[in-house]
């Protein structure tokens, strides 16, 4: 009320004078966008694009729900290796979407592109996902021994004890023969699983009655996010916290933070007493929240309060929705593909040899099994693109280059459906992956965990619940494709599908 007196009262001039220093900085950010756009534009003449518009870029052949990655992949079949698509009138990444480039990209440690990725940070902080420099050495040296063998081994049965609940549920779905919708129930199971093995916190989210809180804030942040980076205003932190949707976020943001919050607090109560932080560091295994408080570096420093939530939030999203992605992916293509079905259902039946549950030691005696999970990896990746930002030029193997301050992505969806590096690469062929045919193919042609010393530092763990997760579904149930149902995939934080990812099942026999 005060501010709108004030207007009211003051005198022409004073109008004028805040017109012209409007005006000044609307012209400002044209200059600048003009300017950068011709720079960019400069730089990029060297590789083809499909035709842009002066104002939208590709914004509008893109954001086509369900259809932009098919999109790309009739444009990747014109232009070779690299496309550039813009992202409104002055932000250009470079997408990339052949071995030889891609190699160029990961082996390197740039950082996280500038523009995306700092729109997760209100939600995960400055973790191991978007940190960069000496605080992303010093993060990834102090973390890296929470994802040792030693470490993960006695996960497998959290794992296994997880996926059995998560079966259990689908009782009714076997018997009645309705449809299952598999991301719901995996995401939860996920979850589920990251709050037993990681933080030792025993939820029962699965059990719980209506949808779970975190898991929906999660939703509606990667939605969310995945919507600010087409709309190009919302670029601006002013009006996008202005917006409906920065409302939103906030509310999705306050939701997931009060999750890891109580997660924290709940080990910091156990951790309190002195003699109880000893028996922590002797017991047989401690668990990556064990880790992350008892870290310290070679100055004997450890981790701030600061640090802790970002990197518990950083894991708790990474650990539970990319893999919920890869596990709904993997349970459809097999319900696509009976007779690779069949074949896992009876290397697992053997692996086990009678015994009701899975253990470590089994997780390398399914090796045809192991061969369908990547082989679904390859066709459905759980992160489909990652996008780093230049600080210093880059040459690509044939002699193109880029200079420093330019965004370049990793185009995985499709990289990985490439048809110059992969024959027929939409069909669902586990062959690929024999060790005599993955020696004949670049290292970087399949890189659904990334590679390279910026690498997924969870891998080992999500292949771990890959595994045991199918192979507790596998010796439980049948898995059968819906009729004329096909998942309409979209990139969002991670790969999912508008409308769900459907499968029926039914109960065998033997089990």
């Amino acid at each position: 009320m005060a501010v709108a007196e004030f207007l009211a009262k003051a005198p022409l001039p004073f109008f004028h004078l805040f017109a012209l220093v409007c005006l000044a900085a609307i012209v400002y950010k044209l200059v600048a966008i003009v300017q950068r756009r011709r720079h960019f534009t400069r730089h990029v003449q060297q590789f083809p694009a499909p035709p842009t518009h002066w104002l939208f870029g590709h914004v509008r052949e893109l954001y086509k729900d369900g259809d932009e990655l098919f999109t790309f992949l009739r444009w990747q079949e014109q232009y070779q290796c690299a496309i550039p698509l813009w992202i409104g009138p002055d932000n250009c990444f470079v997408n990339l979407h052949h071995p030889d480039y891609v190699r160029t990209v990961l082996a390197s440690v740039e950082p996280k592109d500038d523009v995306v990725y700092p729109f997760f940070e209100p939600w995960i902080g400055e973790g191991l996902l978007l940190a960069s420099g000496q605080k992303w050495f010093r993060h990834r040296r102090l973390l890296t021994r929470g994802f040792h063998y030693d470490v993960l081994k006695p996960y497998v049965k959290l794992m296994s004890d997880s996926a059995k609940t998560m079966l259990d549920k689908w009782e009714s779905y076997a018997h009645s023969g309705e449809s299952l919708e598999l991301f719901e129930h995996v995401s939860l199971m996920a979850l589920d699983s990251i709050l037993k093995c990681a933080f030792s916190y025993n939820s029962n989210c699965q059990t719980e009655s209506g949808t779970n809180a975190y898991v929906k804030a999660v939703f509606d942040l990667s939605e969310l996010i995945n919507k600010r980076f087409m709309i190009f205003p919302y670029y601006s932190d002013l009006i996008f916290r202005l917006s409906p949707h920065g409302f939103r976020f906030r509310k999705a943001c306050k939701i997931a933070h009060n999750h890891t919050a109580e997660v924290i607090r709940a080990r910091k109560e156990v951790l309190k007493r002195e003699e109880e932080m000893d028996r922590v560091q002797t017991k047989r295994y401690q668990d990556f929240l064990d880790i992350l408080l008892l870290a310290k570096d070679e100055d004997q420093m450890g981790l701030t309060e600061e640090e802790i939530r970002a990197e518990v939030d950083t894991f708790m999203f990474e650990g539970h929705d990319t893999t919920a992605s890869g596990i709904s992916f993997i349970l459809y293509s097999l319900a696509c593909n009976p007779e690779h079905q069949k074949l896992c259902r009876e290397e697992v039946m053997q692996a086990l040899g009678g015994k009701k549950s899975f253990e470590v030691e089994d997780l390398g005696k399914i090796p045809y099994t192991t061969m369908c999970i990547k082989e679904s990896l390859r066709l459905y990746p759980p992160v489909p693109g990652v996008s780093r930002v230049l600080t210093k030029p880059m040459t690509f193997v044939d002699g193109r280059s880029l200079p420093a301050g330019f965004r370049v992505g990793v185009a995985i969806f499709g990289l990985h459906r490439n048809p110059s590096v992969w024959e027929n690469p939409s069909v669902f062929d586990p062959l690929r992956f024999l060790p005599e045919n993955v020696s004949r193919r670049s290292p970087h042609a399949f890189v659904p965990f990334a590679a390279g010393p910026r690498n997924c530092i969870g891998q080992n763990f999500a292949m771990n619940e890959l595994k045991v997760t199918v192979a507790e579904t596998l010796r439980r149930y049948e898995l059968m494709e819906v009729p004329n149902f096909k998942p309409r995939i979209v990139p969002r934080l991670v790969l999912r599908s508008l409308n769900g990812v459907y499968i029926k099942i039914k109960p065998l026999d033997s089990y």
